[in-house]
């Protein structure tokens, strides 16, 4: 796995080692098994963001801060530049970019996200809450729950983030959509 998902690894234990909050009960608030969480800790799997929102929620700590280290400062507004923001790279085929990581007590998490195309079928999965995508770039496939739905340039679709979810990019070209998560 990358630096970057070992460094938030890092972080999520910290968290919940600083709050004396155990591996059952860390799980439980965040609806996930106790071996999903300890693989996420270790990082030797791929930690999503989702996931990583929903941590910061149930703890009381900023998204931002468990991807980038930093704690945020800025309460009245928040501006990332074009080509900005503290970027996670997942996977060779995803790359997130946070949009909001200077911001203090976010309520929604947006990101930039990039899709490489790849030939591998869509992977699905599911998170609490709700989630927007606009597509800003190229063509995507998004499946929710047994849909199969394409989203061109400009396109936008909001769903239930649990009902299960993935997306691949199309016409062998990367696509880059808006994501906000809630």
């Amino acid at each position: 796995m990358n630096t970057e998902i070992k460094q938030i690894a890092q972080r999520i234990r910290g968290l919940r080692d600083v709050l004396d909050v155990s591996l059952a009960e860390a799980a439980q608030k965040c609806e996930i098994s106790e071996t999903a969480l300890s693989r996420y800790e270790t990082g030797e799997v791929d930690i999503p963001v989702s996931f990583i929102c929903r941590l910061a929620q149930e703890f009381g700590v900023e998204a931002s801060t468990l991807l980038s280290g930093v704690e945020p400062k800025v309460s009245s507004f928040y501006v990332t530049r074009k080509g900005t923001g503290v970027s996670v790279e997942r996977t060779k085929a995803y790359k997130y970019r946070s949009l909001f990581h200077g911001f203090q007590k976010v309520h929604m998490s947006p990101f930039e996200v990039t899709v490489e195309p790849n030939d591998a079928p869509i992977t699905l999965n599911t998170h609490p809450g709700q989630e927007f995508n606009m597509i800003l770039e190229g063509t995507m496939q998004i499946s929710i729950a047994n849909h199969d739905i394409i989203l061109n340039e400009g396109d936008s679709i909001y769903f239930d983030a649990t009902k299960p979810h993935g997306m691949k990019a199309l016409g062998g070209k990367k696509v880059r959509f808006l994501a906000v998560i809630e």
